[in-house]
């Protein structure tokens, strides 16, 4: 059910891949709750994905943008702009690659080049997106930011590698960037920290099934499916969460304050 909460809102998804994206669900909510979009990826990405197929569906141009290249950045900004005869309203940053998972490369032994990729794709680019987008004033005043996140970031688990670095870098920008915006022009800036989700991304992580099921018992109400992180970022983007900014939000059905469930001590004791 639609309740027209970003009717006449524009908005900028980034990294919807394919339909099992978190990014790629979020853009058919916003679309059913009214909003005009533009979808980017990086030029590989969108060779390897099917966001044509999206884009006809939401009705929206698809603009190619690697985001570790700022004029890339200027240049997706510019004609998002033009295409919407002004500012946007919301961004969805749903992007994270590590080659070091890939290419199953442990943490204590990362490859530092590697290393430095990943953090230019999965944490800089918020910073290089919002920076652009300050100096364009391409976001509407009271706009809404919104970048996908793991509580890896806070916890360990071995075999998120270099990613959980990433995502604590990810939060650590959001926040600050929550600060300067907000003062600035009352853009709002958050982190989504959603439940383990088959996505393509989330699925080279080495234990994924185990990730998956784990989390499922140890969170009361389950985890949180990309549909829902989907509905849940359009709450974020609508005005009904005008004053929710700087924060590290998760969903996640509870995983992130249950010390242990009944579900886990019973395996346990098997």
């Amino acid at each position: 059910m639609a309740y027209n909460l970003l009717k006449g809102k524009k908005g900028i998804i980034f990294g919807a891949l394919d339909e099992n994206s978190i990014a790629w669900k979020t853009a058919q909510h916003c679309h059913a709750e009214g909003a005009q979009l533009v979808l980017t990826n990086a030029p590989i990405a969108l060779r390897m994905g099917t966001i044509n197929k999206l884009a006809e569906e939401v009705n929206a141009p698809v603009i190619p943008a690697d985001v570790t290249v700022t004029e890339d950045i200027e240049n997706l900004f510019a004609k998002s702009m033009e295409h919407f005869g002004g500012g946007v309203d919301f961004i969805l940053h749903s992007i994270g690659m590590s080659i070091n998972v890939r290419k199953g490369i442990h943490y204590t032994e990362n490859n530092y080049d590697f290393t430095h990729k990943g953090f230019d794709i999965s944490s800089l680019s918020l910073h290089r997106v919002l920076q652009t987008a300050m100096k364009m004033d391409a976001i509407n005043e009271w706009g809404s930011v919104v970048a996908l996140t793991y509580i890896a970031a806070q916890r360990v688990f071995p075999d998120y590698n270099d990613m959980s670095d990433n995502k604590a870098v990810l939060e650590s920008i959001a926040r600050n960037f929550g600060y300067f915006y907000g003062t600035k022009k009352h853009v709002r800036v958050n982190t989504v920290s959603q439940s383990p989700t088959r996505t393509t991304a989330g699925s080279g992580v080495k234990g994924f099934d185990g990730f998956i099921n784990y989390a499922e018992k140890m969170s009361p109400l389950g985890n949180a499916s990309a549909d829902q992180c989907a509905d849940y970022c359009v709450t974020l983007f609508s005005d009904l969460t005008r004053m929710v900014t700087m924060q590290n939000l998760f969903h996640d059905g509870g995983f992130s304050y249950t010390g242990v469930t009944a579900d886990v001590i019973a395996q346990m004791e098997k």
